[in-house]
């Protein structure tokens, strides 16, 4: 399984629009239920099944299409476990706050159907699609701001 981890401050020194914590939580709620204006590699996204703490959604991912389970922990992670293909990997998006105020990380275990855990191929892979998933962490952020200026978050 591949990893990538990666943090961001929310709210960056100079920044005039502040994100609270209450909005970028609702941004990831937001994004949970249709991510497509939040991450860019994605086409399309619907939710299939709701439950009580959750959902489970069908994406369109750089012309893939997935199955996955979200499950929310309120105000702390929205956690993307991938179900079909069932061995997909999990995705966590976390909030947590530092001595600098708001963070925000997302946290990838990616597998990658046909191919050795550990072997130099996942490592090659892995670092091919590593740029597009930080990317969709600016993406959130920078969205969830646009939602928070124009009073929809």
């Amino acid at each position: 399984m591949y990893t990538i981890a990666a943090t961001f401050d929310v709210n960056p020194p100079g920044e005039p629009v502040i994100i609270s914590r209450e909005q970028m939580w609702k941004g990831l709620v937001q994004k949970a239920e249709y991510a497509v204006p939040f991450v860019p590699a994605m086409d399309d996204c619907r939710i299939i099944e709701r439950f009580e703490d959750g959902f489970i959604r069908e994406i369109h991912l750089r012309g893939t299409v997935m199955r996955e389970r979200i499950v929310f922990t309120p105000n702390v992670q929205v956690h993307f476990q991938r179900i079909d293909p069932a061995d997909g990997g999990w995705i966590a998006n976390i909030m947590s706050e530092s001595e600098h105020g708001l963070l925000l990380t997302f946290l990838f275990a990616l597998t990658f159907p046909g191919v050795a855990a550990g072997s130099s191929e996942e490592s090659r892979r892995g670092d091919e699609v590593k740029a597009s998933y930080v990317e969709a962490i600016t993406a959130t952020i920078a969205e969830t701001r646009r939602r928070v200026r124009e009073g929809v978050v």
